[in-house]
């Protein structure tokens, strides 16, 4: 899939899977997961060179959703590409599901358990360096969230990672600017952080996280870079993308809509999926 608009069409049916999911099971994290849908789209659809029918293929690409807590955008694109049954999507968070609420590798697909913050980058690291020490050609793939970054275990696998020139590690940081308690900047500045991450010997790519056609451009340049460099793209997003009344409050981090914000949230992503459906009939 590489249409602009089947991808906006596929972004947006991930965004209604996660407000059903958080609201049928009333429990989960909402804006970070809206956040990142069109990042994780273009990943999946685009990006990764991965087999759904054969999970642990060698050769696939490996994805490591470092801010485990926006699991719901993940198990809705797992799903969506066939890993495991879209219906099962209905079971997230309820008695004995295997859909909890961080990812686990019992669900096929999911390469590794995440949720504490902070730990992605530097298991991505080790499976890069594991890549490249068995000559094997696979890329890795990390999704961070800009509060994780407070971690300190994050600028250790940084270091690494460009002492071991690992040019097969691409990481890309939700850059939403909110985190549970309120503005990251408040909470634990991070600014400038496209300087920090080249001090630490990263190439850095800027983006609008939530343009599907600017996503793809970076995508490509990251992949076709031939330095000795690991890439970090920083995809600048809204927090609860898709939703007016979600986007940019940190209180909705962690929340569930009523039946009433339920009912208009539902409304409101159905009228973006119209007019990208009818962008394509037009065409």
């Amino acid at each position: 899939m590489n249409d602009v608009l089947d991808l906006k069409v596929k972004a947006t049916q991930i965004r209604l899977d996660i407000i059903n999911m958080i609201y049928e099971s009333k429990s989960g994290h909402i804006g970070g997961s809206l956040s990142s849908a069109d990042i994780l789209t273009v990943l999946y659809y685009n990006v990764m060179n991965i087999d759904p029918n054969n999970p642990k293929w060698e050769e696939r690409d490996r994805f490591i959703l470092s801010k485990g807590h926006s699991v719901e955008a993940y198990y809705s694109v797992l799903a969506d590409k066939g890993y495991f049954p879209k219906e099962e999507l209905k079971t997230y968070c309820k008695f004995g599901t295997r859909l909890i609420g961080h990812p686990n590798n019992k669900i096929p697909g999911v390469e590794m358990n995440t949720g504490a913050l902070g730990h992605g980058l530097s298991i991505a690291v080790g499976m890069a360096l594991g890549a490249k020490m068995d000559n094997k050609s696979f890329r890795v793939f990390t999704l961070m969230g800009d509060g994780e970054l407070a971690e300190g275990s994050n600028w250790e696998a940084a270091m690494a990672a460009s002492h071991y020139k690992l040019n097969n590690l691409i990481g890309i940081v939700d850059r939403n600017r909110l985190q549970i308690s309120g503005s990251t900047e408040e909470v634990m500045s991070l600014e400038p952080l496209e300087d920090k991450w080249k001090s630490f010997g990263w190439d850095v790519l800027t983006t609008d996280g939530n343009d599907i056609e600017r996503l793809l451009d970076i995508f490509n340049v990251a992949i076709a870079s031939t330095n000795d460099k690991p890439k970090l793209i920083l995809a600048y997003t809204t927090k609860g993308k898709g939703i007016s009344f979600i986007e940019n409050k940190a209180n909705w981090h962690h929340r569930v809509p009523t039946e009433e914000e339920y009912k208009a949230a539902v409304s409101e992503l159905r009228e973006q999926m119209e007019v990208y459906l009818n962008e394509q009939n037009i065409k």
